[in-house]
């Protein structure tokens, strides 16, 4: 520790020789996203919450949701199943609960204050311009839009509403009502694919096409819960509410879903055919983690050196490859770039990443 704290000062103090290498640990920052291939229909949906069309039965169920840091196993189990046709993206989420219940009717209201099933969607190939679907299993919808992440001083916009979209849910159980065990809700929503198009940047309105890569989570927030007079309430000790459960399908490595570069991928298909997660995609999330480091976590410090300083990164998890990272401090900010073969990425203070092939 003392030898680290002595680098850090060395490096405030007189800067950094161009052929100075840190070794950087991110055995546990960096996150591989899981990936969905989603099949294309032909077959007429009807969204009441139920999964009774043929089409939907031969729809694959993710894997099970696990917990948003991905270390604990989640009490009650969820999945998800997708499918898309030239206007909607379906999606099929089944979500097993001892104790159905819900008391926001209001739309656009902050939804996950119940228990609540959370979709997050980005058909960009960077983490500005998204939007986000919340549902309780009243079947009342929040549906906001982020032209960033919070964490990049991004701003939510309630008044995003997607038009035409669809949604139901459907209990398995009975609402509201403590003196049985419930088994599970379904929500089932139809998403206008022209809505989401639009939250393109670079603005087009170009549907998905087969092979087309966008990127989705799924999460559902769920809380221990009190009854006073028969009713359901968020559970309190001390006067202080328990702190949620996080159940996602991708993890995203800390408790916090706005961090785009971590959800899953979800690959348009004709069919359900096999995909690889590209190399490309591995040296952008080296490259995401390495601007988490720098700009909230252990290596911040660098920001603070002197302009035109330069420094080389060995990050051991990926020795097996020649990759090659970087940091450049520049007069306002600095840029981080991660090199293999001909392939280069860079990422600067922004969160803007740009790609040279």
């Amino acid at each position: 520790m003392k030898i680290y704290f002595i680098l850090i000062l060395s490096l405030l103090f007189f800067g950094c020789k161009k052929d100075q290498t840190i070794k950087v640990d991110l055995s546990k920052k960096i996150i591989i996203p899981k990936h969905y291939v989603v099949t294309k229909t032909s077959d007429p949906i009807l969204i009441d919450g139920k999964d009774n069309e043929k089409v939907w039965k031969n729809a694959k169920y993710s894997d099970d949701f696990i917990d948003i840091e991905g270390i604990k196993i989640p009490k009650q189990k969820t999945n998800v199943k997708l499918l898309w046709d030239e206007s909607y993206l379906y999606v099929f989420a089944k979500l097993y609960e001892n104790h159905i219940w819900g008391d926001i009717t209001k739309r656009d209201a902050v939804i996950y204050y119940n228990n609540d099933f959370e979709i997050f969607i980005n058909p960009n190939n960077h983490v500005f311009s998204y939007g986000e679907i919340e549902i309780n299993a009243l079947g009342t919808i929040w549906d906001l839009y982020l032209n960033r992440p919070y964490r990049l001083k991004g701003k939510a916009d309630n008044s995003w509403n997607i038009k035409d979209l669809k949604s139901a849910v459907n209990i398995n159980g009975t609402i509201n009502d403590p003196n049985n065990i419930d088994n599970y809700w379904t929500v089932e929503m139809a998403i206008p694919l022209v809505e989401i198009s639009q939250l393109k940047r670079p603005l087009d309105y170009d549907y998905p096409l087969p092979g087309d890569v966008w990127r989705i989570n799924f999460s559902r927030v769920n809380w221990d819960h009190d009854l006073e007079s028969g009713k359901y309430f968020r559970k309190k000790i001390n006067r202080k509410y328990l702190p949620e459960y996080n159940w996602v399908w991708s993890q995203q490595g800390t408790i916090n879903m706005h961090i785009p570069e971590n959800w899953g991928y979800l690959i348009f298909s004709e069919n359900n055919s096999n995909y690889i997660i590209p190399k490309e995609e591995i040296l952008k999330q080296i490259l995401y983690a390495l601007f988490r480091e720098v700009s909230f976590g252990d290596l911040k410090y660098l920001k603070k050196l002197k302009h035109e300083t330069f420094i080389n990164f060995e990050i051991k998890e990926y020795n097996n490859r020649n990759i090659s990272c970087n940091f450049l401090k520049t007069e306002d900010g600095f840029i981080l770039s991660v090199f293999e073969g001909k392939i280069k990425f860079s990422i600067n203070e922004s969160g803007k990443i740009k790609i040279k092939i």
